[in-house]
């Protein structure tokens, strides 16, 4: 399935998202019941404002249902686990990139040290 061109807004209204992914409207309002991670801001009036990433969000669940034929329940387990996935992955520690930084730090500091203990 081919994923239309975003265009470059700060929000989008039901209708443009509904439009872009090619769904109707109640079927993004379904989704938005079912599928936990899609909450898109409400302004004053209560009418739904999508970001960038909601809307990006709204393809991966059209892919997951329509082209790779999971259930409802199937695209919000598959969901979390990539949202799991992602969390663990931008929280990673790298062991050999501090390693080399506390060795610079430990390095500066004894320049330091040394230039101090000249005057």
């Amino acid at each position: 399935m081919k994923i239309p061109s975003i265009p470059d807004k700060l929000f989008f209204k039901i209708g443009e998202v509904a439009e872009l992914a090619g769904v109707e409207q109640h079927v993004l309002r379904y989704w938005e019941e079912e599928i936990e991670s899609l909450k898109p801001k409400k302004n004053k009036s209560g009418q739904r404002l999508y970001q960038k990433k909601d809307v990006e969000q709204v393809f991966e669940i059209k892919q997951l249902l329509y082209a790779e034929k999971f259930t409802v329940a199937g695209a919000r387990k598959k969901m979390k686990q990539n949202k799991k996935k992602e969390t663990q992955l931008d929280i990673a520690f790298d062991r050999e990139g501090f390693k080399q930084w506390k060795a610079d730090i430990k390095r500066d500091l004894k320049s330091i040290l040394t230039l101090l203990d000249k005057k």
